[in-house]
């Protein structure tokens, strides 16, 4: 029977994939992702660490690493968003995702973040009405290339991506 560090965990990574589903869900409704979301998963990191930390499965080394990855990432992030390529919500979200991911794990978050978000873009010159914007299947591929592309959904696939690996160790 597994302990209770390893219970807690595997807990943590459950909820972490309901807050990445409602993140991505709420960011194709709304382009918004709640501070909240990318709050309750920073949390949620804490009492991952810690449980893993009281184990014996996690060291403080990991811990470090893991808080540079996140702070790498909200660093890329927000340049992307200075340049306009990323919305704020979406740069929280990667740096909490980041933390779970790790120095292990943040090459694989990034690629399957990436090619979810080309698969969404293409969807998106496609004509198909992603996010809150209505009526994209009849604009031009001029107006699709200056729509706004609700990037929480690929963010959440490279988090899901991440807590099934970190599930199955």
């Amino acid at each position: 029977m597994p302990d209770l560090a390893t219970l807690l965990q595997t807990g943590c990574l459950i909820i972490l994939a309901g807050l990445l589903l409602a993140a991505a869900w709420h960011d194709l409704r709304t382009l918004h992702i709640s501070n909240r979301l990318s709050i309750a998963i920073m949390a949620l990191f804490c009492v991952w660490a810690l449980a893993g930390l009281s184990a014996g499965v996690y060291s403080v080394t990991d811990l470090a690493l893991a808080v540079g990855c996140a702070v790498g990432l909200f660093l890329l992030g927000a340049a992307a968003f200075a340049g306009g390529l990323l919305g704020g919500g979406d740069v929280k979200l990667l740096a909490g995702v980041g933390l779970f991911a790790g120095p292990a794990l943040v090459v694989d978050l990034l690629l399957v973040t990436a090619v979810v978000g080309g698969v969404l873009g293409a969807a998106v010159l496609a004509g198909v009405p992603l996010g809150p914007v209505g009526g994209q299947g009849e604009a031009t591929l001029r107006e699709r290339l200056r729509g706004r592309l609700p990037y929480g959904p690929a963010i959440a696939a490279g988090g899901l991506w991440v807590a099934t690996q970190l599930a199955i160790g």
